[in-house]
């Protein structure tokens, strides 16, 4: 028996398209505008899929616990007198090393885009570049706090057991805690809008550590009479004095304290975050 015949192609001919009309695709998931929490919602998978927020906020909590309860054994083992300062203000030391990591991590969260060549990526995705730095910003700023406040609170709960004293004032146990987190967040802040700035993460990460240590280190260089009152302002000024304000122990008697530290690194980072939006709308990517 003979098979048959396959079908010739001229049997089935296929309707042609109506003159003018091109076939498209239409995709069944809806179009909308891209909004403020979108772009939230990209940083923060950016930031919690790389490993350099895991690394530095993880080497930040570590400092502050280990120096934070080495302090505290030292005092005690020593049978030191803190003579009226505040037991959880030996967290000060902690806080301190641990500001390198939060400026570190603010600088990366935009600087190692621009070396990567992954900020034409998102730019590209929201063409809005304020949008972008502002999602940024409210996704590393809230991370910074959150586990600044959480790792501060634990170490002075720790502190006060260990040393044995009495609780401190709700005042001040607000300041070394809540406090010092808005505080490391604005500092982050500043960071981050350095890192806008320069678009360079170790030249960024260089200017970030010359801002918190080099006021210091001047005003101990500065011996003249006639520098005395800069000298001053230097040494009340520095990001260590201020910390150290939120936990009341100054250097000077002048220097910032209370709430007065958080509010001019408020302001330094509302500053900082102007000149970072309007650095980043005048250039080129």
């Amino acid at each position: 028996m003979t098979p048959p015949a396959a079908p010739q192609a001229h049997e089935h001919p296929q309707p042609a398209p109506a003159p003018g009309v091109l076939g498209y695709y239409e995709s069944p998931i809806p179009i909308r505008r891209a909004t403020l929490g979108d772009a939230v919602a990209s940083e923060w998978t950016k930031i919690r899929s790389v490993r350099s927020t895991m690394w530095t906020l993880g080497v930040m909590i570590v400092l502050m616990v280990a120096i934070g309860l080495m302090s505290a054994l030292l005092v005690t083992a020593a049978d030191g007198d803190l003579d009226g300062v505040p037991v959880v203000s030996l967290g000060f030391f902690g806080v301190l090393l641990g500001s390198i990591c939060v400026i570190t991590l603010g600088v990366l969260t935009i600087g190692s885009e621009y070396s990567t060549g992954m900020i034409r990526t998102t730019l590209t995705a929201c063409p809005s570049r304020a949008r972008v730095l502002t999602a940024k910003a409210i996704v590393f700023s809230l991370v910074t706090f959150v586990i600044t406040t959480v790792t501060a609170t634990v170490v002075a709960a720790c502190q006060t057991v260990i040393l044995g004293g009495g609780v401190d004032p709700g005042e001040v146990w607000l300041r070394v805690t809540v406090g010092v987190g808005l505080y490391m967040a604005g500092l982050g802040l500043v960071s981050l809008a350095v890192g806008a700035i320069v678009r360079h993460s170790a030249g960024a990460i260089t200017i970030m550590i010359a801002v918190v240590l080099l006021p210091l280190v001047l005003a101990l260089f500065m011996f003249a009479d006639s520098l005395r009152g800069l000298q001053r302002f230097l040494f009340e000024y520095s990001i260590p004095n201020q910390l150290a304000g939120l936990y009341g122990t100054g250097v000077t008697e002048t220097s910032p304290s209370g709430w007065e530290p958080l509010l001019v690194i408020v302001g330094t980072a509302a500053v900082a975050m102007g000149a970072a939006f309007l650095a980043l709308e005048q250039r080129d990517v």
